[in-house]
């Protein structure tokens, strides 16, 4: 992996991250018991379902480098923007080969686009992160992150009343996505970006309803809605947030198989607006 000597951000520019640990099965068996599956099913040597690599490599920041909203301090590997609310706006995994569990593996990453635009809401910085996961020699795992920030200022509206149908025939499973649920899988992810589990700043400080759903949890249980209906190993898995989703409403999960081995997938809010769509392809 290359860096790309183009970037720059102040004077910021981009390195290569590389980092080495365990694919620990105490932590893949608390995941189990946050998704309400049986731990008893995971143990060492076996797969590491799709997505659940994101449990791993997680940047663990001093705690005098945590910022106000509770992210570590802009800069380092992620690039210093000043702009209050950092998002995922979608990624694209390759999976290789299955990461087994109780094993080392090895993900090296690095910064490869950074984008400033003007868009309706005013200025955003657009940044894509890639990474590569190997394991025992074999790459496993590629992984394409791309991040979005933008001002904060003004309210989000809440959601509106109940309109959602599941389409007949799809894949369906409601959630409701409670402040407990928020913050064990906050926990688990060491993610202490506050507007997960304090909802007095998700509320007075970045105008947001209530707590917001972490967009790699909604991403995770599409992924899982489609393992759970599929019986083939997922190779690609894509998906791009559209809206935010917040603690207590419910929200649902929604899917249909294609006809190339394919799984369309939805979180949708209450309301029926569309959160977040995603693409998983199977071989």
């Amino acid at each position: 992996m290359e860096i790309n000597p183009d970037i720059s951000y102040g004077d910021w520019t981009p390195s290569l991250e590389t980092v080495t640990e365990n694919i620990d099965l105490t932590q893949v068996r608390k995941l189990a018991s946050v998704l309400d599956l049986d731990e008893a099913d995971f143990d060492d040597g076996a797969a590491l379902p799709p997505m659940w690599h994101w449990l791993f490599f997680l940047h663990r920041a001093p705690t005098a480098h945590i910022g106000p909203d509770g992210h570590p301090k802009r800069g380092g590997f992620f690039p210093p923007v000043e702009l209050q609310r950092r998002m995922f706006a979608g990624e694209r995994i390759k999976f290789h080969a299955p990461l087994r569990v109780g094993q080392p593996a090895t993900r090296t990453g690095t910064i490869t686009s950074l984008d400033e635009k003007q868009g309706r809401n005013g200025r955003m910085v657009l940044a894509s992160a890639q990474y590569r996961i190997e394991q025992a020699g074999a790459l496993c795992v590629e992984d394409t992150h791309n991040i979005i920030y933008i001002a904060g200022g003004g309210a989000t509206p809440a959601p509106g009343a109940d309109a959602f149908t599941p389409p007949e025939g799809a894949w369906h499973r409601q959630i409701k996505a409670d402040s407990v649920f928020l913050y064990r899988y906050s926990a688990l992810s060491f993610n202490s970006h506050r507007i997960h589990y304090d909802r007095d700043y998700a509320q007075n400080e970045e105008g947001y309803p209530g707590l917001v759903v972490h967009g790699p949890l909604t991403a995770l249980l599409l992924a899982e809605l489609a393992r759970a209906h599929v019986d083939a190993p997922m190779t690609e898995f894509t998906f791009r947030g559209r809206a935010p989703m917040f603690e207590p409403w419910p929200f649902h999960l929604v899917g249909q198989p294609g006809d190339d081995g394919s799984a369309e997938l939805q979180a949708v809010r209450n309301d029926a607006t569309v959160a977040m769509t995603a693409t998983a392809q199977f071989g």
